[in-house]
């Protein structure tokens, strides 16, 4: 039987997934989309003109890569609903403002003139009432420790380049975000709970999750 239809998920459901690097946003983007019959939406990192190079010169190139970030989500998000929804995207556009920019900003990577343009950009494209929200945000939480092997087994150069003292920066400041993040409903799910990769099966009860966490929302709604 269709998980869809078993759990109650509206066809048109629009479903991000939130969290720090390395937590599985990905892996659970794709086994979503495919147990729901969904479309996928993915961050474009080897187009991104910017990313390796930032991770070379956190200074220079901070704010040139969140606001290409930001402008790309905004384009994306707008694509999702004009199609009609039917989306498990990766990543959202409230991490950028919420997490990264301003991260760069109170640790001095990102000039304050900088760090107030970029604000305002997001504040004139997001928090309107035209922006289209999501119906929830998934996120993926895990210990720090979990986290960094996992970065460490993906491999990725630029990753593994980059000082651990970031990764446990994030890592907080993801925690500290999601605690006050009200843009629309969010679903929790820690990482040890599941495994996506060695048992395709763990996702039925995540869908099942979904499909609870979304009629509750709906009634609260009414």
């Amino acid at each position: 039987m269709n998980l869809r239809k078993k759990y109650n998920i509206p066809s048109d459901a629009v479903i991000t997934i939130a969290g720090t690097v390395g937590v599985g946003k990905s892996t659970m983007t794709n086994e979503l989309a495919n147990a729901l019959g969904f479309r996928t939406s993915f961050e474009k990192v080897d187009l991104n003109p910017y990313l390796d190079k930032f991770y070379g010169d956190f200074n220079r190139w901070s704010f040139h890569l969140q606001v290409y970030f930001l402008a790309e989500r905004f384009k994306e998000q707008k694509r999702i609903f004009e199609y009609g929804g039917g989306f498990i995207q990766d990543r959202s556009i409230y991490e950028d403002t919420g997490i990264f920019a301003k991260m760069h900003f109170e640790k001095g990577t990102m000039t304050p003139t900088d760090y107030d343009t970029y604000k305002s950009l997001f504040e004139a494209m997001v928090l309107t009432p035209y922006f289209p929200h999501p119906d929830l945000l998934i996120y993926l939480e895990g210990s720090f420790e979990d986290i960094v092997d996992r970065i460490k087994v993906r491999g990725r150069p630029m990753e593994q380049q980059t000082p651990i003292e970031y990764w446990k920066e994030m890592h907080e400041r993801y925690e500290n975000w999601i605690n006050s993040f009200n843009a629309c409903p969010v679903l929790r799910l820690n990482i040890n709970d599941y495994d996506l990769v060695q048992d395709a099966g763990s996702i039925e009860p995540i869908v099942e999750k979904i499909g609870n966490f979304l009629e509750q929302t709906r009634k609260l709604v009414k």
